[in-house]
């Protein structure tokens, strides 16, 4: 083992004992390089983080001009920052009127986190719903309304007042009630495995949701900026939700997230008490400077509707006998195959023949696709051949 996989261990906290240490070295497009010059092409997209591919030249020039400018400055929401304000705006024109004010933060579970309180201060309530094999993030609060209880059990007691539903169950729905302060969901379920919704499932939980004034939070950290097809995946199925949670491609590659409401919704973290919620870092200039440059591509690129196509592309052309079920939109995608063992031999064998892609929580017997959304024709089948590849030898 070299110095550099050595001290990884050593001094880095560990997720899990028995981590890939697959070295980096740079990053460009859809490939990793490590430091031999070994490429790998990336279906992970560090979760939906590079959506526009690693490496992008608009994107490394935002952060430069920024960083001429100013880094850290002050406290969020005190000094009046352009890369903030300008990238706030961007996101709003792109949303329904309703979510038109942005509060930025660090991450996806801060993001939660903060959704979770803004519902609390509105409703005045305390109850928090969730679904099973749901993921929202690993802070107190985001836990506390993770779908599994294996994760959960050695941390607890957690937040009280919790309660988890069944995804795409009509029947419990009734279950949301004037005690709800909020229903937390994501548009389509990612660590379960790619679950989609049934037919107007979100829409008769908007609805039910509006009979109890209860607050609907969407959690779209994986599922936004044209990961699904569209811009955001709320927008394939009829709804609007009361707060927008995003993270991972909304900073470009670097650490950001949000959440968004409206600003008369928004107005009530400012008072009684005052500095309802804050951070330090949340929508540092460079982290929103990039997230701004990668949405302006997005944008100007159409990658919502390229990912759609792909994706169509994909689910058609990913052929393989072990391969039993399919699922997913745009460059969002599952595949099941016949045994859990077989996709961990597969997860195994990829990393040698240059293609990485990872696991899903709570799903054991799929694989998961999700390139970045500029991946080109060329290196589209190449995924597909090297797929098929490492599958022939899994057996």
């Amino acid at each position: 083992m070299n110095s550099l996989k050595s001290d990884f261990l050593r001094y880095l906290g560990q997720t899990n004992p028995a981590p890939l240490r697959v070295e980096i070295d740079h990053a460009q497009g859809c490939y990793l390089y490590s430091p031999s010059g070994k490429k790998y092409l990336d279906l992970i997209s560090g979760f939906s983080v590079s959506n526009i591919g690693h490496g992008h030249p608009k994107v490394k020039k935002a952060i430069r001009d920024q960083l001429d400018r100013h880094l850290h400055t002050m406290v969020y929401g005190e000094y009046v920052q352009a890369p903030q304000v300008q990238y706030a705006k961007l996101l709003s024109k792109q949303l329904p009127d309703t979510l038109n004010q942005v509060f930025f933060v660090n991450s996806g579970s801060e993001a939660i986190e903060g959704a979770m309180k803004l519902a609390k201060r509105h409703t005045g309530q305390h109850e928090l719903i969730s679904f099973k094999n749901a993921y929202h993030g690993s802070t107190h609060g985001a836990l506390s309304i993770m779908g599994s209880e294996y994760y959960k059990t050695a941390f607890r007691p957690l937040l009280p007042s919790t309660k988890l539903l069944d995804f795409n169950n009509f029947d419990q729905l009734s279950l949301i009630s004037e005690q709800t302060a909020a229903v937390i969901i994501e548009p389509i379920q990612a660590e379960a495995g790619i679950i989609e919704p049934e037919v107007d499932f979100l829409k008769a939980l908007r609805q039910r949701c509006n009979e109890t004034h209860t607050m609907l939070i969407l959690d779209e950290v994986q599922t936004g900026f044209g990961r699904t097809g569209t811009l955001f995946a709320f927008e394939q199925y009829g709804f609007i939700p009361d707060i927008l949670v995003l993270a991972k491609a909304l900073g470009g590659g670097l650490p950001l997230g949000a959440f968004i409401a409206s600003s008369d919704l928004m107005k009530e973290l400012t008072h009684d008490p005052v500095l309802g919620h804050i951070t330090t870092f949340g929508g540092h200039p460079l982290s929103c400077a990039a997230g701004k440059a990668a949405l302006e591509i997005i944008l100007e690129e159409d990658l919502p509707g390229k990912a759609k196509a792909d994706g169509e592309y994909v689910l058609h052309n990913m052929n393989h006998h072990l391969i039993t079920e399919k699922r997913g939109k745009g460059l969002f995608l599952a595949f099941r195959l016949q045994k859990a063992e077989q996709v961990k031999k597969f997860f195994d064998i990829c990393p040698e023949n240059g293609v990485l892609f990872d696991l899903f929580l709570f799903n054991d017997d799929s694989f998961r696709i999700a390139p970045p959304l500029i991946i080109n024709a060329d290196e589209r089948d190449e995924m597909l051949k090297l797929i098929s590849k490492c599958l022939d030898k899994v057996g």
